[in-house]
């Protein structure tokens, strides 16, 4: 029998469009949408302003859209900032069992493609659910020793989806494939240190980059390892204590990782869901007002608190990795959303005191969607629940039109209504689209697309 590496790499080269059920195509373009909305939203934050300046300057020939900007670089580094800006505000979609954010890599690399190779949208949905497919199997032969061990397993998968969806696209064959793998495996990298920081985000561009590049080596016969993945000193044993290889290859084309996608309702740490929920659901409840809370009390999974355990964030890189600060927002403002992770938010004295008054304790028993809260008052009243399955999870799913009024809103910040309107038609009916790279093109104000094009002609 083949190696891993190979198996997989032949299963990609030779998977047909026809062969991927409807259901799943569906949450291709459910997938798009989301993470669509997400860079748009996050294009202008200042983490992509800084790396922006800093790449520009080094920028090839104008190949791929900057999304919702309008600024056109070569594909790399549009693939790199797109990554970076559609993770920025912490709203994308999440594999559940492993944690990883699938479609940032994946899209933002596939779609700078697109605009440099053409791609039909069934061409590109394919290759974008082989990518997903593949980082996610990967990461479920890590998991969980990988992520806890320090690695950020969004960007060390990530590196490998992309160069797979990619590889797809370019039709490469099976030995291109392998190759392709091995050339992203050797440059997984990315730190859990830096979450909190601008390289969080970075850690998920610079995978789409890499993934990119991997693929257009592989195409051009750049050889790498053919076991990649597999070899006593690659991926899966350099990176990973102890690993299930089987993982990666049991049920191909059988089980899809995508329908194992949970999209988010707040933009924060998946794992802090549950805790947002309970607050908000005992404030209305209730009609609880913050200023009245005495003690607010929090049992988490052991991963919630190893990942979102800020007890005193400093801005709102660190806010959204805070279940203090999440549990206070939502106490005080009956929401959160974008606003509630603003760095003035973060910082608000209000906010402070109620954050100082969240205990959190964890409970191994609990499942990463599952919390319980409790809710003290000055009067010697509490209120307490617990939340089974957190909304967003798999157990209670975000619906199509929940995530189209997530797009709406996300992409308000850029675009006008008509132009919304026709974005979201173009990413439902993605898989009948002659041209993928109309999501990109469709991304960008009227005004904005305007002025680029007077620019490039200059």
């Amino acid at each position: 029998m083949s190696g891993i590496t190979r198996q997989l790499a032949d299963f990609i080269a030779t998977s047909r469009w026809n062969d991927v059920p409807q259901e799943v195509r569906h949450e291709g373009a459910r997938a798009v949408l989301n993470w669509l909305g997400c860079a748009i939203a996050g294009c202008r934050d200042d983490t992509v302003e800084r790396l922006l300046a800093t790449l520009r300057e080094f920028a090839g020939k104008p190949q791929a859209t900057l999304l919702g900007r309008g600024e056109r670089l070569d594909a790399l580094s549009a693939a790199c900032i797109n990554g970076t800006a559609s993770n920025r505000l912490d709203f994308d979609d999440t594999h559940l069992r492993t944690v990883i954010h699938p479609t940032v890599p994946v899209a933002a690399a596939l779609l700078a493609l697109a605009e440099h190779r053409p791609l039909t949208g069934a061409e590109f949905l394919h290759a974008f659910v082989l990518g997903i497919d593949a980082e996610c199997r990967v990461g479920n032969a890590i998991s969980p020793g990988h992520y806890e061990h320090g690695w950020h397993i969004t960007a060390t998968c990530g590196v490998l989806g992309a160069a797979v969806a990619c590889g797809r696209a370019l039709k490469i064959d099976a030995q291109r494939m392998g190759w392709a793998l091995g050339i992203a495996a050797t440059q997984a990298s990315g730190l859990m240190a830096t979450l909190g920081t601008m390289c969080k985000s970075y850690n998920m561009g610079h995978a789409a980059r890499s993934g990119l590049a991997s693929a257009l080596l592989a195409a051009n016969g750049y050889t790498s390892s053919e076991r990649g993945l597999e070899a006593a000193r690659g991926f899966l044993n350099v990176l990973a204590a102890r690993s299930e290889p089987r993982e990666i290859t049991r049920e191909l084309g059988l089980r899809w990782e995508l329908m194992q996608n949970a999209y988010k309702p707040y933009p924060c740490g998946i794992v802090i869901h549950p805790v947002i929920d309970g607050c908000l659901d005992l404030r209305a409840a209730h009609r609880i007002d913050p200023v009245a809370v005495a003690k607010v009390e929090i049992a988490i999974p052991p991963l919630a608190e190893q990942l979102c355990g800020r007890k005193a964030p400093r801005d709102s890189l660190e806010g959204k990795l805070s279940l203090y600060h999440s549990a206070a927002v939502a106490l005080l403002d009956g929401e959160a959303g974008v606003v509630q992770y603003t760095d003035a938010r973060v910082t608000d004295p209000r906010v402070i005191a109620i954050r100082d008054r969240v205990v959190v304790s964890t409970d191994p028993a609990l499942g990463n969607d599952q919390a319980r809260v409790r809710i003290s008052l000055a009067s010697g009243v509490a209120h307490e629940t617990f939340v089974e399955r957190a909304r967003g999870s798999l157990g209670r799913p975000l619906t199509d039109a929940e995530l189209e009024a997530k797009f709406r809103s996300l992409a308000s910040a850029e675009l006008a209504t008509r132009e919304i309107d026709t974005l979201v038609e173009q990413c439902w009916s993605l898989e009948r689209q002659p041209d993928a790279a109309v999501l990109a093109r469709g991304s960008v104000a009227a005004g904005a697309r305007a002025a680029e094009s007077r620019c490039n002609s200059r």
